[in-house]
């Protein structure tokens, strides 16, 4: 049996040019997906202003019972986290912006939740906050994640559903793969 490491430099480099983009979902060489993808329906509290007892915070490879939800006082391994800012803002707020190092990021776009089958691979805003409404579609790219001799990315894509701005809550809907070196966002398991 061969190396993936080989295989997953080229498929790499084959995802950074637009015209092999099928190529990112090829799973030759790869660890066979076991986790299917699912939308599910999150909620979190800001930071600021709620308990702390309540989840601010998501991790896309958490593969436990609360489904990525963090508890911000107990973990600061995570991916983004929500906050209301100064301004009365809605923001998700990547690593780079909590001060926990640049590595996450979140990428506004403009096609549909069912639309995103594939994450991009740029244009993520890693360092600051992330501003959205009620409406916003967007991509996620965690931090660096698991390992098969590459740097590999786990990713998601929500869609913010609704603030309450009494509980400070927001609710969103949330496909996430995380299952390792794989970028298909669409429901099931990963196949090429």
């Amino acid at each position: 049996m061969t190396s993936p490491r080989p295989r997953l430099g080229l498929l790499a480099a084959a995802c950074g040019i637009a015209a092999f983009v099928a190529a990112c979902t090829d799973t030759l060489g790869l660890p066979v997906a076991t986790d299917a993808n699912i939308v599910d329906t999150v909620s979190l509290w800001a930071l600021d202003g709620t308990a702390l007892s309540l989840p601010s915070g998501y991790k896309l490879a958490n593969k436990s019972i609360n489904k990525g939800v963090i508890r911000t006082d107990r973990s600061s391994d995570l991916d983004f986290a929500f906050n209301v800012d100064t301004l009365g803002r809605l923001v998700f707020l990547p690593t780079g912006a909590l001060g926990l190092g640049i590595g996450s990021g979140l990428r506004r776009e403009t096609a549909t939740f069912e639309a995103i089958r594939t994450p991009p691979s740029s244009g993520f805003t890693s360092d600051s906050a992330f501003v959205f409404d009620t409406g916003t579609v967007a991509v996620v790219r965690s931090r660096p994640g698991c390992s098969l001799g590459a740097t590999i990315f786990y990713y998601a894509k929500l869609k913010v559903l609704a603030y309450d701005s009494v509980a400070r809550r927001v609710d969103f809907e949330i496909l996430v793969n995380a299952n390792c070196g794989y970028r298909s966002l669409q429901p099931g398991v990963p196949h090429s």
